[in-house]
């Protein structure tokens, strides 16, 4: 190492030369993290990052102001790069295309944590083939209410279930709360078929463990369980993988586990000084990952025995959009989390005897995907409230549009 201009640094990773910007800036400051340390953390576990992301399309999710403030989602690859950097080009449904980063080695990695990515979102394709997924992804959603647990009672369900059906999952946590559980398979299915294969799979984990796990993709119907969410399977879906730093306070790591230490692995336990430390001592569980391949014949058959999901009602109203079964009221829709949540207080504040009437899964915080950021919605379930008491909808406590000043292209 050494020292460049303007207070940067000069790595060389491999006979490459990467140029980490404020590299004493901290990112993390419950633990004193800087960028300079984040970027030797992802070279301490590259081996395991990189049989995660390496050689797949990424969305670069940027946290240039730390992680305080939301990130903000590129598709696209910066312009200025360096000819070492990879791209590939995504075509999307809605018509439009996206040429993105692929990281193939470790300076690549340095480069995309230089440009403010704290975790790492590939999409489930290798950049030879970019309409036939190789990896089916299972993520372990609890709901408020749900401990761990009962995420790794619902993990064991799902892992008999892909026994079951000829295929081999790798657990890791997802360094929030939950679980994922990734599956490697041979590249001969759509993203349609695929996502129908982990639909399906989610069905038969709810059959197997009713009342702890569900498949149920609304989620006031979900109650206090853990959601199996196929949907990270659609197209435009991306997954912090393995070995991403989380953008918490104490900068937790998305860590692969054996499945008999799944048990005891609370979330909190893997941050990146643990993991560092870790790494060097055991090396990475999945690294067998890739020599596990597997076809989704068995669960595309019991997609067929199952039958078609069965789907909400449609709105009366001539809209065509879902009508819910739920009592539902919306409270906020804002910016940030934090003013979500003070939005959410502020109606509590106004209701006083209906809020001890709750369960926990009844108030729904949605993080929403805008035009290149996240923004909240708070809605709450009013199915334990006594249908007398039930306050009506009211004008939301904040009322964030984030789509204003958009243009849209509409030929």
């Amino acid at each position: 190492m050494s020292p460049a201009k303007d207070d940067a640094e000069l790595l060389e990773i491999d006979g490459r030369e990467v140029r980490i910007s404020s590299p004493d800036k901290v990112v993390f400051p419950e633990p004193g993290l800087t960028k300079l340390d984040l970027v030797r953390y992802y070279l301490g576990v590259a081996d395991g990052a990189l049989r995660g992301a390496a050689g797949r399309p990424m969305v670069l999710k940027r946290f240039v102001k730390g992680i305080s403030q939301e990130a903000f989602f590129q598709k696209r690859a910066p312009e200025k790069r360096p000819d070492w950097i990879d791209t590939a080009t995504l075509h999307y449904a809605s018509g439009n295309s996206a040429e993105e980063v692929v990281v193939r080695d470790a300076a690549a990695l340095a480069w995309v944590v230089n440009l403010g990515c704290i975790d790492l979102n590939p999409h489930p394709v290798r950049a030879e083939d970019l309409e036939h997924p190789d990896e089916l992804r299972v993520d372990l959603d609890p709901m408020p209410g749900v401990d761990w647990s009962q995420i790794v009672d619902v993990a064991m369900v799902v892992r008999e279930v892909l026994a079951d059906h000829g295929l081999v999952g790798w657990p890791k946590t997802s360094g929030s709360r939950g679980m994922h559980i990734n599956v490697r398979i041979e590249p001969e299915w759509t993203f349609r078929e695929v996502r129908l294969a982990a639909e399906t799979l989610a069905r038969e984990t709810e059959l197997r463990a009713p009342g702890l796990a569900t498949a149920r993709w609304w989620k006031e119907e979900r109650g206090e369980s853990v959601f199996v969410d196929f949907n990270q399977n659609a197209k435009d879906r991306t997954v912090a993988s393995a070995y991403s730093i989380r953008p918490l306070p104490d900068a937790r790591v998305s860590t692969p586990l054996d499945w008999d230490e799944v048990r005891d692995s609370h979330p909190e336990r893997f941050t990146v000084a643990t993991v560092l430390q870790r790494f060097a001592d055991r090396g990475d569980p999945a690294a067998g990952i890739d020599d596990a391949v597997g076809r989704l014949d068995g669960l595309l058959q019991l997609a067929e025995e199952l039958g078609p999901a069965e789907k909400p009602p449609k709105s009366s109203d001539g809209s065509g959009r879902r009508q819910s079964t739920m009592p539902l009221i919306e409270v906020a829709r804002t910016k940030t989390k934090p003013e979500a949540m003070d939005a959410l207080e502020r109606w509590k504040a106004k209701h006083p005897d209906v809020v001890p009437m709750l369960e926990p899964a009844d108030v729904l915080v949605d993080g929403m995907r805008g035009s290149s950021s996240l923004w909240y919605r708070i809605r709450v379930n009013l199915q334990h409230v006594p249908e007398s008491k039930r306050p009506h909808q009211e004008a939301l406590e904040a009322e964030y549009d984030p789509w204003a000043g958009k243009e849209w292209n509409r030929s």
